[in-house]
């Protein structure tokens, strides 16, 4: 399945902004060792990739479209939400109906907002970006932290400390970096309350890709996904997905350096 977003300016305008060789990631800001100066990764792919071959040419460069099917998403009970009294008036869009008195998400615009959103994520994966999986369930924290760990990325699964990203400088004693993109298991960190790192992801314009269910506000995440956030099964399912989005991000990426240096 095709996506729609690759011709959003927008689209463009972040992926250029991912640029490794300006600052120090936020999560080694305590680091006090002097490391030399990274390569701009970003740049470098810039000059390597063809322009008849750029990954913002295509509409699913790293063919995320078979990472699943909608199947698996049923199997993974991703179309179970909340109760319909605490249906969020904004994700009407996403339902399919209700059944016992429970939402059911349409699971063909899951696919297609998911898919989006991994097709976000390799590309971000691709030019070298840091990416952190954030969640905030005590059930599936050892989860999201081991697939984050085996995609060679970040996580963090604890009480958010506000002014992580927002007053970051004053927290961590130097100039940080934040991250290129953060991928929310869930949005809530209570039943009604909003997880205080989507917010100032949204300050401070760090692109995110968010489960939301049927009680989640979609408008501060970029890339929302509709589905269940609660079920083991289905967390289970994003961390698959999501995890290997970034492995073929990330091994297209090696892919063209090698190739590059071989020349």
């Amino acid at each position: 399945m095709e996506t729609r977003l690759l011709n959003l300016p927008i689209f463009r305008s972040i992926l250029k902004n991912v640029n490794l060789s300006k600052t120090t990631c936020f999560t080694r800001a305590l680091s006090t060792q002097a490391n030399p100066a990274p390569v701009d990764a970003a740049a470098q792919l810039d000059e390597v990739v063809p322009v008849s071959k750029n990954p913002l040419d295509h509409a699913d460069y790293f063919h995320v479209h078979n990472i699943f099917t909608v199947e698996d998403m049923f199997k993974a009970r991703v179309h179970f939400g909340h109760k319909e009294g605490s249906l969020d008036a904004k994700m009407k869009q996403f339902l399919f109906g209700s059944r016992l008195g429970h939402c059911i998400f349409d699971l063909d615009k899951s696919a297609d907002f998911l898919r989006q959103a991994l097709n976000f994520t390799a590309h971000i994966a691709y030019r070298g970006g840091v990416i952190v999986f954030i969640g905030q369930s005590p059930q599936n924290c050892h989860l999201v932290e081991k697939s984050a760990r085996e995609c060679g990325e970040y996580a963090h699964t604890r009480a958010w400390r506000i002014g992580t990203f927002t007053n970051s400088t004053m927290m961590y004693g130097a100039v940080t970096r934040l991250p290129d993109l953060c991928i929310f298991m869930n949005t809530l960190r209570t039943v009604l309350d909003e997880h205080f790192a989507v917010t100032e992801c949204a300050k401070m314009l760090v692109p995110t890709v968010g489960i939301v269910d049927s009680n989640c506000n979609p408008n501060l995440i970029t890339y929302p996904v509709p589905g269940n956030d609660d079920s083991p099964s289905a967390v289970q399912f994003y961390c698959r997905v999501f995890k290997e989005a970034i492995r073929r991000g990330k091994a297209e990426r090696e892919r063209v350096l090698s190739k590059n240096n071989s020349v």
